[in-house]
């Protein structure tokens, strides 16, 4: 997929990536954007904004429809491509490498980020680019209470919001509890630190009672912080020789939702279930429960925190602040061995510069893969 975006881009300039950032605003209120709001978008002419529009079709950018009238969606390429030229102006990364995991909801990338200081050698990182609603976005507004009671929403709007989710939680929760620890988030993609060690799905640990305590004591501490992880398994933990790493929160819940008792039951099942049928280690539900819950407040956690504190990241309307098409991206150029990127003008949702920035290529880099197995 990267490999297919790196070569659109050497064919890509301004113009066309204006009219991408105008389908990506217009994805908002439009299942499939009209050309007549293109055209108000780009302030282009209807024939050179067709002819284009022809081109990005062809490269598999944007996708196209005749009924009921002709209208545009773009490809999850063409919004990876958005996200990782603002990742680069930001420097979050440097370069882009190897597909490293996939799952039905994202994909997951490795990458290599530049120290903060002078001093200091580069160090990887990982970018997930989440996908939800790819597939069918009935389906997934059933199971995201996030997406709200919405009539019309686009998988770009999903897919953003599920990121934007994720990291505001890892963001609220790090480091109290053990998380890779997020460093960057646009559209629909988050650059976070490598996960430690293995999935524990796929490795046998040798002391397993210890790690299930360790899992244990981080849904307590999460717990005590007014939050469920509410997908909590054996395939979203993470054990290393240093402890334990729980991952993926977009379908976090805060105490306070009406069915958080369940929710929690359902995650500590998983994890008892996993531990039962591997390595015969038996502990009883209702017991377990009752101590995250009576126990929780008294864990070694700094400072104190509870549910009204995630409540502006709960609420889904306080994710509609930032109106897609108003990143503000710096035209200065990063020039580095690895990673190449384009330059690109800042813009309003509905207002361009008449000026054209060329970008320049971008190309791929390859960096060497630390901790998965």
């Amino acid at each position: 997929m990267i490999d297919e975006v790196l070569k659109v881009f050497k064919k890509l300039d301004a113009k066309d990536f204006r009219i991408l950032t105008g389908i990506e605003t217009g994805m908002k209120h439009f299942e499939w954007v009209p050309v007549e709001e293109l055209n108000k978008y780009t302030k282009m002419p209807f024939d050179k904004l067709e002819y284009r529009l022809k081109k990005l079709v062809r490269d598999k950018l944007v996708v196209r429809t005749t009924q009921p009238y002709e209208g545009f969606q773009i490809y999850f390429e063409g919004y990876d491509a958005l996200a990782l030229n603002a990742f680069v102006k930001r420097k979050s990364i440097s370069a882009i490498g190897d597909e490293i995991g996939v799952g039905k909801e994202s994909v997951i990338f490795e990458a290599i980020r530049q120290p903060e200081l002078a001093i200091g050698e580069p160090f990887p990182v990982i970018i997930k680019f989440h996908r939800e609603g790819r597939t069918s976005f009935k389906q997934i507004k059933r199971v995201r209470e996030h997406l709200g009671e919405r009539e019309h929403f686009s998988w770009i709007y999903a897919a953003r919001l599920a990121a934007q989710r994720e990291y505001e939680i890892m963001s609220k929760l790090y480091p109290q509890v053990s998380v890779p620890k997020p460093l960057d988030q646009n559209r629909h993609a988050i650059v976070m630190e490598i996960a430690k060690g293995s999935l524990l799905s796929k490795t046998k640990v040798v002391d397993p009672e210890w790690y299930l305590d360790e899992i244990l004591n981080q849904a307590k501490i999460t717990y005590s912080l007014g939050v469920i992880h509410a997908d909590l398994s054996e395939y979203n933990i993470f054990v290393s020789e240093e402890g334990v790493q729980l991952i993926d929160w977009p379908q976090y819940v805060t105490l306070d939702h009406p069915h958080a008792d369940e929710i929690l039951e359902r995650d500590i099942s998983n994890i008892l279930t996993h531990f039962s049928r591997k390595y015969d280690i038996k502990r009883e539900l209702g017991k377990v429960l009752e101590e995250i819950k009576s126990r929780a407040e008294k864990s070694s956690v700094s400072g104190e925190k509870n549910s009204e504190e995630f409540e502006e990241i709960s609420e889904e309307g306080n994710f509609e602040t930032e109106e897609y098409g108003k990143e503000e991206f710096e035209a200065e150029e990063f020039e580095t061995e690895e990673f190449e990127t384009f330059e690109t003008e800042e813009f309003e949702a509905e207002e361009f510069e008449a000026e054209d920035l060329e970008p320049q290529d971008l190309e791929k880099a390859t960096p060497k893969k630390r901790y998965f197995r």
